[in-house]
């Protein structure tokens, strides 16, 4: 199991925006999270990520290490290990290049620069983005901007890839390239996905669909097989 999630709960001020949450997530599911606007999707999914931290009395296990214990060194280091993110807005540095926004974790992580390098070609490459390897996030369209983040977001072989809204700025063509990107890569590299998204098609595909409403979990549906993967 990837995340062990109990009794997430999680207030700013006087209002509770997560009211506990209990969610597992397995290796190689892909699962879309929705609700509407207020009902909890980002916090939780910030949390689960460990950017956020929940209300004391959760528990929070990524990979079997309880992360609600770790000091802020310690989940940054795991954060940097083992979970990648995608946004809807792609969050490129500008000055960068597509190859070197893509090393960047690994260099963090220590990687030598020649093994981030080929590490780097080598997603953007699979990800169809052999030609633009060079261009600055300014030169890229908004699907090739999206892309680099996947690849970004791949570089350090991560357990889990946390994506909120990823599709949300991109035309229909893009969008649908995106969406079934996901389940390709869940087919080849075993990836595991949490997914918040607005796309209600996109969000049925999923292995399992949370929804979420006023900070509880509403319903969870459950594809007939999930081992398939789906032709959007």
């Amino acid at each position: 199991m990837i995340i062990e999630a109990t009794n997430i709960h999680k207030s700013f001020g006087s209002l509770e925006v997560l009211k506990g949450i209990d969610l597992s997530v397995d290796a190689r599911e892909v699962i879309s999270i929705v609700g509407a606007s207020g009902a909890g999707k980002t916090t939780l999914l910030q949390i689960l990520g460990t950017l956020e931290a929940p209300s004391p009395g959760a528990s929070l296990k990524i990979c079997g290490q309880e992360v609600t214990t770790l000091s802020a060194r310690k989940q940054a280091e795991l954060r940097n290990e083992q979970i990648g993110f995608i946004f809807q807005a792609h969050q490129l540095l500008p000055e960068f290049t597509a190859l070197e926004n893509v090393m960047l974790p690994a260099l963090l992580r220590g990687d030598r620069r020649s093994r981030a390098k080929d590490r780097a070609r080598a997603l953007l490459c699979r990800l169809g983005l052999e030609a633009r390897m060079t261009h600055k996030p300014s030169e890229l369209s908004g699907g090739e901007s999206q892309r680099v983040a996947v690849a970004r977001a791949l570089i350090n072989e991560p357990a889990v890839i946390f994506a909120d809204e990823p599709s949300g700025s991109l035309d229909t063509a893009n969008k649908e390239s995106l969406h079934q990107l996901f389940f390709d890569l869940r087919a080849e590299l075993g990836q595991t996905f949490v997914i918040v998204t607005h796309d209600p098609a996109f969000a049925a595909e999923a292995d399992r669909m949370i929804s979420l409403k006023d900070g509880l979990i509403e319903s969870i549906h459950v594809r007939q097989d999930p081992t398939t993967t789906p032709q959007l």
